[in-house]
């Protein structure tokens, strides 16, 4: 698999009175592929999300349970290959790294890895680098949005200014390529200047869409594909690269990764607007605040009322919070998060089918439970 897949185009209809969502699918690798190049539109049913035999809610500390000395490992790779000479990037990526994330891509590398019956330690190697890429986005995306709050905490960027978050985020960058050059995997580079790419391109596409009431549902899911999905991706990806596994598995690996983080970011979205701010660790409306037209708004203007449409556009147009108990009204009042939510349920339940062709552990079982996790978290 040398391609970059595309996101599909997804286009679901509203069916209250029907069980079944109708959906215009386009992602690589699906048992539903015959039809998908034909343009054919295919039907997804709602099935449940396959469980562990422990059954009820997704445990995150369950799921971590099973390769914790790895992930152990990765942290302290992240703190060796954190150091610098000079102090300022030793306290700012200090600051960030530590600040209390779930870590959920470097465990789905450490996971994925397991479950393709990978030997050795270069796994734990690219976990850090996963997570070293993801923060630097991070760093660069709060200088772009000018937020303030991350994860429950003042941002870099509020505490050390515009300049040193956006140099930082370039070391991590940076110190993530010199990792991968001494695994000495052209495959590894491959993937991850690719993926770099993708995400850098993302940040332009939200860029241009913020403050547009005119993006479409299309136009959001192929950024949040470029801006998170794709390194859920290649985080997935990477455990079959480097346990050399076949053309087939590692491509079953990448479409999982791509499931998972639409999932994930659907869900993200989605709490944008429902969570506890103390909870999801940054201030409820964020997105609005800043000009994002997220899917529960796009939904919302496709199906609000001609009253409601005028109170979204000038929200998305102006941003800030003025409107927003009117806002989450509308929101409410067309079903919003209900249909955000079950698009993610929908990609869940992609990313499980992705794996049937790799074979059952206690490690790919994990993975399973990982796409529960991505859509029934509340923070």
């Amino acid at each position: 698999m040398h391609g970059v897949p595309p996101l599909a185009a997804i286009q679901v209809t509203n069916q209250r009175r029907n069980t079944e969502n109708r959906a215009d699918l386009r992602y690589p690798s699906h048992p539903l592929d015959s039809a998908v190049k034909k343009n054919l539109t295919v039907t997804i049913r709602s099935t449940p999300l396959k469980r562990a035999d422990h059954g009820g809610r997704a445990d995150l500390a369950r799921i971590v349970s099973l390769v914790d000395n790895d992930l152990q490992a990765v942290n302290r790779t992240i703190n060796t290959r954190l150091q610098s000479d000079i102090a300022l990037i030793n306290q700012l990526a200090a600051y960030i790294i530590h600040s209390g994330g779930k870590r959920l891509r470097p465990l789905t590398v450490l996971l994925s890895a397991g479950a393709c019956q990978h030997k050795g330690d270069a796994h734990v190697s690219l976990a850090a680098i996963v997570e070293f890429i993801h923060t630097a986005t991070l760093l660069h995306d709060d200088v772009v949005d000018d937020s303030d709050m991350r994860r429950g905490k003042a941002t870099a960027n509020e505490v050390w200014g515009n300049q040193a978050s956006v140099l930082v985020g370039d070391f991590l960058y940076s110190r993530s390529f010199e990792m991968m050059v001494e695994l000495g995997s052209m495959r590894v580079m491959e993937v991850m200047a690719k993926t770099t790419n993708q995400i850098a391109e993302g940040e332009v596409l939200q860029l241009i869409n913020c403050h547009s009431p005119e993006t479409t549902e299309q136009q959001y899911l192929e950024t949040i594909r470029r801006k998170t999905a794709k390194l859920f991706e290649s985080a997935a990806q990477l455990g079959a690269v480097v346990s050399n596994q076949s053309s087939a598995v590692e491509q079953a690996m990448a479409d999982y990764g791509l499931y998972l983080g639409t999932a994930f970011q659907l869900i993200d979205d989605m709490l944008d607007y429902s969570a506890d701010a103390e909870e999801l660790g940054k201030n409820i409306g964020d997105d609005l605040a800043e000009g994002k037209p997220t899917l529960p708004i796009i939904n919302a203007l496709r199906r609000g009322t001609p009253d409601q449409r005028v109170v979204l556009r000038k929200a998305i147009e102006s941003g800030g919070l003025d409107d927003i108990e009117e806002v989450l009204a509308a929101i409410e009042s067309t079903g919003s998060l209900a249909y955000t939510a079950r698009l993610a349920r929908q990609q869940a339940e992609l990313a499980q089918k992705a794996l049937v062709i790799i074979p059952e552990s206690p490690c790919k079982q994990a993975l399973m439970d990982l796409a529960v996790f991505a859509v029934e978290r509340n923070f």
